[in-house]
């Protein structure tokens, strides 16, 4: 093998490698900070900002389900907006 051959051999293996790299990147995949933790990015973080709101929401949908006496009341206060 000619020094040339072996230049470009690197070269493509240096090309392939860093495509590979930008493909990883653009796909969303996080990468690690120097703290170790993984960045999250802005998406991620309003998902998870989603989520917390729904575990809310869901929190208040299970007190109203068991509660027996307010569910009543809610029912009650349901029908005389109707009227």
């Amino acid at each position: 093998m000619s020094f040339w051959t072996a230049v470009v051999v690197l070269f493509s293996v240096g090309c392939v490698t860093w495509l590979k790299a930008q493909r990883y990147r653009a796909l969303g995949h996080s990468q690690r900070d120097t703290s170790g933790d993984y960045d999250h990015t802005a998406r991620e973080h309003e998902l998870e900002r989603e989520v917390e709101e729904m575990r809310k929401r869901i929190a208040v949908l299970e007190r109203i389900a068991t509660d027996d006496q307010r569910g009543k009341d809610l029912a009650r206060q349901i029908e005389s907006l109707r009227d």
